[in-house]
């Protein structure tokens, strides 16, 4: 039997979160509101990051290219959403569905990347105080962000081609925020039980390595903080990691019951709300998380913004 895709000339409807809503207004508003608070806060940190000199650290450096991943994650998906509602026009094309397919799945998966060189950078840090320019060289930091991107592309590429290659002629809904996988499965009229296991693997597989990572990480930052002799500098140890922790939390939290739990436990307003989640709550909070409690960061976003504000030459007449 051969199939058509009868979708590729008319695209897919995204029936999200806003449509199901019994608030939908209000609901617009706060994503808007949090979209608005994710440019100000990221853009912000990006510019303080790259201004002062004295943040062209390692940390700082990582920190803001987890900034530069998650201003472009919320923006691939917020602003068509409030657009879309807006406008009372949910549809998309076939080829602007797989694009921000591919987008998003290279942003998140370098962001599982990064997220676990953070920790190995805080691990270097801590525990090997007097390694860390060896460890933690200019170089070796690039290494890191390039391979992120690297083999997140790979993977996104794979997906994506392999997601829109199944024909789609069940429905046109997509009952999701924005193009994803597991939904968008749901509409092909072939068979995809084995594609979909292998999804769920390699899920489960980027989730799984980072974390573990991760985990040993600061398996060994809290053993060794508990032996420093200073109490000044195990509080500071511990504020640095904690903001790290509370961010890997929240991002690893959500993407733990949208992919671990079975689809048999899965129904869209929920994977909705996870969505929403990963892709805009938290973009919007991590900056604020890094820096509320980072004092050189608030001391650099003093001294930006004190430059900006006051540099302002006098002409004489």
């Amino acid at each position: 039997m051969e199939f058509k895709n009868s979708t590729f000339g008319s695209g897919f409807i995204l029936v999200g979160i806003l449509n199901g809503s019994d608030y939908p207004e209000l609901l617009c508003a706060t994503i808007t509101f949090l979209y608005t608070l994710a440019l100000t806060s990221n853009g912000l940190l990006l510019l303080v990051i790259t201004v002062d000199t004295r943040l062209h650290v390692p940390m700082y450096l990582l920190l803001r290219q987890l900034s530069l991943i998650d201003l472009l994650l919320t923006s691939v998906i917020t602003p068509k959403a409030v657009m879309d509602f807006l406008l009372r026009d949910n549809t998309i094309s076939f080829g602007g569905c797989a694009l921000q397919m591919f987008i998003e799945l290279v942003l998140g998966g370098s962001e599982d990347l990064l997220l676990a060189f953070m920790a190995y950078d805080r691990y270097v840090a801590i525990c090997h105080p007097l390694n860390y320019m060896i460890l933690m060289s200019p170089r070796v930091c690039w290494l890191m962000v390039t391979a992120s991107w690297i083999l997140a592309i790979q993977m996104a590429l794979g997906f994506t081609l392999n997601t829109m290659q199944y024909p789609f002629c069940k429905s046109r809904q997509i009952r999701h925020l924005f193009c994803e996988i597991p939904p968008l499965l749901e509409l092909a009229c072939a068979d995809t039980s084995s594609y979909k296991l292998v999804v769920y693997l390699v899920g489960v597989l980027m989730l799984i390595l980072p974390l573990t990572a991760i985990f040993f990480s600061y398996a060994r930052i809290l053993f060794t903080v508990l032996h420093m002799p200073s109490n000044e500098s195990r509080k500071k140890a511990l504020v640095t990691c904690s903001s790290h922790m509370t961010v890997v939390g929240m991002y690893y939290g959500a993407l733990t019951v949208m992919y671990f739990l079975p689809s048999s436990y899965h129904n869209p307003k929920q994977d909705n709300i996870l969505s929403v989640f990963y892709t805009i709550v938290t973009p919007a909070l991590n900056p604020l998380i890094y820096s509320l409690r980072n004092k050189e960061v608030t001391g650099a976003l003093r001294r930006v913004l004190g430059n900006t504000c006051c540099h302002h030459p006098i002409h004489s007449r």
